[in-house]
């Protein structure tokens, strides 16, 4: 169950902050630290990568940003918990997730907080590149389905600020900006698995086991996942926002061509 996996008062440890002038992340404490991320197009819309819980804290932030809501974004196979919430209260924003993620929500009925909403666009593998959203957000996003990827990750590259988007591509541990407002007798106690997990997934220093595990685990189908970070290194970005640990500000471009460096090379 969701349930399981969220904090029982999101509002109370919950951190927002604007990382560029059109965008804002909230982060929450998770089972796997949590990060929405809200960007303001240039049509003045508003798009929701990954959704958090919706509390008045995230609405206020929402109104600050213009209210209009457009499009709620499910990165990946398993950040879609909270879609269902926000479609509810934005019913005309347009759903965008990975293929199977409609299917898998329709059989999950015994969550209460996941409905059945229609998907307004899929992303799948067959002809990836040739999907496209709407015009406006096509005007200021480049895209790409790493359908190579385990959990099936859609990448999102915001044009007007050089900032990429992602869920579960590359996190960076530990999560100290979602945990910052947690008291100190309410962290959670990592075990030595959660630790060394922690370790293996920070991208900063020798990289050489994280990018184990990206070749090895991450990449279910290493031809296609290479030829997605190909892709992806084509962007010129800056910053990268995850949903796992913190914002990657500046050096986001450096650090993607460092813990990738293996499947570039084996894309050539």
């Amino acid at each position: 169950m969701s349930s399981k996996l969220i904090p029982s008062d999101p509002d109370h440890v919950m951190v927002i902050r604007n990382v560029t002038p059109n965008i804002a992340t909230f982060s929450v404490p998770f089972s796997r630290f949590g990060k929405v991320k809200i960007v303001k197009l240039t049509s003045g819309g508003l798009a929701i990568f990954s959704p958090v819980a919706l509390t008045k804290a995230t609405q206020a932030k929402v109104m600050e940003m213009g209210g209009d809501v457009r499009y709620i974004v499910a990165l990946d196979y398993e950040h879609h918990i909270f879609i269902s919430e926000w479609k509810k209260e934005y019913p005309s924003a347009k759903i965008i997730g990975p293929e199977g993620l409609p299917e898998k929500r329709a059989k999950q009925t015994d969550d209460p907080k996941i409905n059945d909403d229609e998907f307004a666009v899929v992303f799948k593998k067959e002809n990836k590149r040739e999907i496209k959203i709407d015009p406006d957000f096509d005007a200021d996003f480049d895209y790409e389905y790493v359908d190579g990827h385990a959990n099936l990750e859609i990448v999102f590259f915001y044009k007007p600020e050089q900032v990429l988007i992602q869920a579960d591509l590359l996190f960076n541990l530990p999560p100290t900006e979602q945990y910052s407002k947690v008291p100190e007798s309410e962290l959670p106690a990592d075990g030595a698995v959660g630790k060394l997990f922690a370790c293996v997934q920070n991208p900063r220093g020798d990289t050489k086991w994280l990018q184990r595990f990206n070749w090895y685990l991450l990449a279910k189908n290493r031809e296609s996942f290479n030829d997605s970070m190909a892709q992806i290194a084509k962007w010129d970005f800056h910053t990268m926002i995850p949903c796992h640990g913190d914002v990657l500000e500046g050096d986001g471009k450096e650090v993607f061509m460092k813990v990738f460096d293996w499947h570039l090379q084996g894309h050539k």
